[in-house]
């Protein structure tokens, strides 16, 4: 089962300059517990993003650069190459961003979006759009905004049908 799992705005936005748009404490937590004990694949540019590595995770990471390494990651060229080093894994996840989530859409079988109730106009990255002729919502838990959180948002998870 290989899952996607973003935050995108209602226009499918995910950042702008490699960062988040807005700052989601439970979407946070919610991420880190799905994402734990997994594979995670990203881009380079995601990866350097992360002020540390992400504990008790395998971290993937997707470079056109042949020479690019990094301690404690596992440096692949394609996306081919990530799913063969997750193949023992049962459920790894896509992490983004914009260019890694569009290669992975077309493998991935479940997407875990937080879907944030805003819209960004800044943003210069994108979730890819994707088509409920495809995809069946299969659960969808509101959560308001509130004195920790700037916009409200639903935790959506889609399954290819």
């Amino acid at each position: 089962m290989i899952t996607m799992i973003a935050a995108a705005g209602e226009n499918n936005e995910l950042g702008k300059d490699n960062d988040l748009l807005w700052h989601l404490p439970d979407d946070f937590k919610r991420f880190k517990q799905l994402t734990t004990g997994h594979h995670i694949i990203m881009g380079r540019k995601t990866f350097e993003t992360f002020p540390k590595l992400l504990p008790n995770r395998i971290h993937v990471v997707i470079t056109r650069n042949k020479s690019y390494k990094k301690e404690g990651a596992v440096v692949v060229h394609d996306m081919q190459e990530a799913l063969k080093i997750a193949k023992d894994d049962d459920q790894p996840f896509i992490i983004g961003g914009g260019e890694i989530y569009k290669v992975g859409l077309p493998v991935a079988d479940k997407i875990e979006l937080t879907r944030v109730h805003g819209s960004f106009t800044e943003a210069d990255t994108f979730f890819p759009e994707f088509s409920a002729d495809e995809w069946q919502l299969t659960s969808d838990l509101k959560h308001q905004k509130d004195e920790r959180h700037t916009y409200s948002f639903d935790y959506q998870t889609w399954v290819r049908k």
